[in-house]
């Protein structure tokens, strides 16, 4: 065996100056051909554009006050319990400094009994709620301010490419303004479990527990979305982040300023995605679309037609790609609108014009029955007329429910240990404040509880 020896390799060492001329000079080349955008500044640095943005980026904390007792004679027979108070961190961006409306995600709010708005100058306000969206993880909140400095939205998200640079904007881990980069990584990520509604941004700019809420914001300085959501093992930022693209957020928010909430249209079907098999026996082109697995009774899409195997293709001339492009557009359309769907049948295209009706896909029923379709039980169903209780007829996706393992078919007979025997009762049921929601279920011959939390 001969050994060979392998002298180090010394790293070389460039003159500072040699080192700035080759970088401007590699920018100047970048920016000529179109491989940078053309806000990239020759300078090397974004801090321009961060001077006038950040102080459109607010820092969020909120307090909730909870009761608890010290034993159990406490709260039976004493008016006044300890409370204790809970506090969270988290970010929001000023979209109209003229009205003081502040975005920021749902769960940053939630439960809160105190929100406190804080400013780059350090000035305090504390928030109002004007509307929340759970659905979409979307809050709007409004303080009473002067001086304020708003995030301008880009014109439209569609036109944000992979590969395009950002800059994400928030309060990671309550240190307090921070500023990451990094680029887009990709458009229109679905089907993750993470929302009722998702259309996400994703991103490899650092994004942390407290960034939510914050700003992802284009090198114009634009806003492109607001960070809600990360992929860690930890917890942590392992370059994988999601924001709400500002298409999604002008949807949600008009309806949030006048209603409070948002009100989403149905079609009245239950939907799953193209898999290669449904492709081959469909015998469709490609596996764009989505297929309808379940037309509901009296909804407007068995009004219009649509039957159980139609692929929709498109909604009044935008391709659907899959069944979360469906839902979203569908979903923030306004009641009573009526849209073209373009279906496949028997390999066949048709155009279908639907009225858009009111959802009754749990938008009534919390957020751990949001998605959920109820209803009387039906005539086909085996239990019909032997007990009493609501059916579940579709369920969402990925919904909460759906991980906790409710499926079509089953009929709840209580909630909380409360009898429900219509969907009426099921909202008073629900209106119970309590953590974990118990449902008692009959599902074929068995009978079994369920918890969602």
């Amino acid at each position: 065996m001969i050994a060979i020896q392998r002298e180090p390799i010394q790293p070389k060492r460039w003159p500072a100056t040699a080192g700035v001329g080759a970088s401007l000079l590699l920018l100047v080349l970048l920016s000529l051909s179109g491989a940078l955008p053309a806000a990239v500044p020759l300078g090397n640095s974004v801090a321009p554009m961060l001077e006038k943005v950040m102080p459109g980026v607010v820092n969020i904390s909120t307090r909730s006050l909870g009761r608890s007792a010290t034993s159990p004679l406490e709260g039976l027979f004493f008016k006044s319990p300890r409370s204790s108070r809970r506090q969270s961190l988290g970010s929001g961006i000023i979209i109209d400094a003229g009205k003081g409306w502040v975005l920021t995600n749902h769960h940053v709010i939630k439960d809160a009994d105190v929100i406190t708005v804080t400013l780059s100058d350090k000035r305090r306000f504390e928030a109002r709620v004007l509307g929340q969206d759970p659905e979409a993880d979307v809050a709007l909140l409004q303080i009473d301010a002067d001086r304020l400095t708003e995030v301008p939205m880009m014109e439209d998200s569609e036109q944000l490419r992979v590969g395009d640079f950002v800059v994400a904007i928030g309060n990671p881990f309550g240190l307090g303004q921070t500023a990451t980069s990094g680029m887009i990584s990709a458009l229109g990520r679905s089907g993750l479990g993470i929302e009722g509604y998702e259309d996400f941004i994703q991103t490899d700019a650092s994004i942390n527990p407290g960034n939510s809420g914050g700003a992802l914001v284009t090198l114009n300085g634009e806003l492109a979305g607001m960070n809600t959501a990360i992929v860690g093992p930890s917890g942590g930022n392992v370059g994988i982040g999601f924001a709400i693209p500002v298409n999604m957020i002008r949807v949600i928010v008009k309806q949030l300023a006048e209603h409070g909430e948002v009100k989403r249209g149905q079609l009245g079907v239950v939907i799953q995605d193209v898999s290669p098999r449904l492709m081959e026996a469909f015998r469709l082109p490609d596996m764009n679309g989505s297929v309808v697995s379940q037309v509901l009774p009296g909804s407007p899409a068995e009004k219009a037609g649509v039957e159980a195997g139609d692929v929709i293709v498109s909604v009044d001339g935008n391709p659907v790609e899959n069944s979360s492009d469906l839902r979203n557009a569908i979903g923030f359309l306004p009641v009573g609108e009526t849209v073209q769907l373009t279906i496949l049948r028997d390999g066949r295209r048709r155009d279908l014009k639907v009225t858009i009706a009111a959802s009754d896909t749990g938008d009534d029923l919390g957020e751990r029955l949001a998605g959920v379709v109820l209803g009387p039980i039906s005539r086909d169903h085996p239990l019909y007329g032997q007990v009493e209780g609501v059916q579940v007829l579709a369920i969402q996706r990925g919904a909460p429910a759906d991980r906790a393992g409710l499926r079509p078919g089953d009929i709840i007979t209580s909630i909380n240990r409360r009898p429900v025997t219509s969907r009426r009762e099921v909202v008073q049921a629900l209106r119970q404040k309590g953590g974990t929601l118990l449902l008692h279920l009959l599902r074929g011959d068995s009978a079994l509880f369920l918890a969602i939390k």
